[in-house]
């Protein structure tokens, strides 16, 4: 189903957009699960303020092959063969990773390690203020942390391109971004490690209201990548809300 305006009427009043990403961030995460391999799993979140997300986790004692940083931002080498092969990245470049030094305990049983995120962008995140630096500056956290991200901005009311925001914050080329005018767009971004310097690998693609919607890459480890397939969930949350 191609993407409709959940954000003025008539699709506004029939399937408001609270509805549509509460129903779509559920099949994603369940689209997720059935394709992950049976040492992650996907688990989706909607926060106090709108913000929605599906955290991909590894579960610590039953990871097959490296540890699920490898190739992220703690280097390594995958084994895993890939069930899903990306398409070609737009580009990539160059990015300065902090230094991170910490600690963390997991019980072995109940442990689990971020490796993947997929964030469905609220009205609010577009806003000049807090709320837009906030989700801009979460995902550049995860990117830092060795954290694979899909952002994915359906929002017809709207105020800036977040993608663009998140490639400044990271001082990245120009060439990376969309056009600053609004429209609707989905990226994904996989953080890596290339010698000493770390980089950031890109996929961005716009579209508008009654385009067809993009898969996307969501890096797990090294080279294991899976769909997230926004056309299939994206049809199935509206055929559960009687939009079809």
């Amino acid at each position: 189903m191609p993407i409709r305006d959940h954000f003025h009427p008539p699709d506004a009043v029939r399937l408001p957009w609270e509805s549509l990403h509460t129903g779509w961030i559920a099949e994603l995460a369940g689209r997720l699960n059935s394709l992950l391999p049976p040492e992650y799993i996907a688990l989706d979140t909607r926060h106090v303020g709108g913000q929605l997300e599906v955290d991909v986790g590894a579960f610590e004692s039953g990871v097959v092959g490296p540890h699920p940083g490898a190739n992220g931002a703690g280097g390594g080498v995958a084994v895993a063969p890939a069930v899903y092969a990306p398409p070609v990245a737009a580009g990539d470049f160059p990015v300065e990773f902090p230094d991170i030094t910490e600690l963390k305990v997991f019980a072995e049983r109940y442990g689990r390690m971020l490796v993947g995120a997929v964030e469905l962008v609220s009205p609010g995140n577009t806003d000049w203020g807090g709320a837009r630096q906030g989700f801009v500056a979460k995902c550049v956290a995860y990117l830092t942390a060795g954290v694979s991200l899909v952002v994915v901005d359906v929002v017809t009311d709207r105020h800036a391109v977040l993608h663009n925001d998140i490639v400044r914050q990271l001082s990245g080329p120009a060439a990376l971004e969309l056009p600053d005018q609004p429209t609707l767009y989905a990226a994904a971004y996989r953080p890596l490690k290339r010698g000493e310097r770390g980089a950031v690998q890109v996929w961005r693609t716009a579209f508008a209201v009654g385009d067809p919607l993009p898969t996307m890459p969501l890096r797990l480890v090294g080279d294991l990548f899976v769909p997230v397939e926004l056309e299939m969930t994206y049809t199935e949350a509206c055929r559960r809300r009687r939009l079809v």
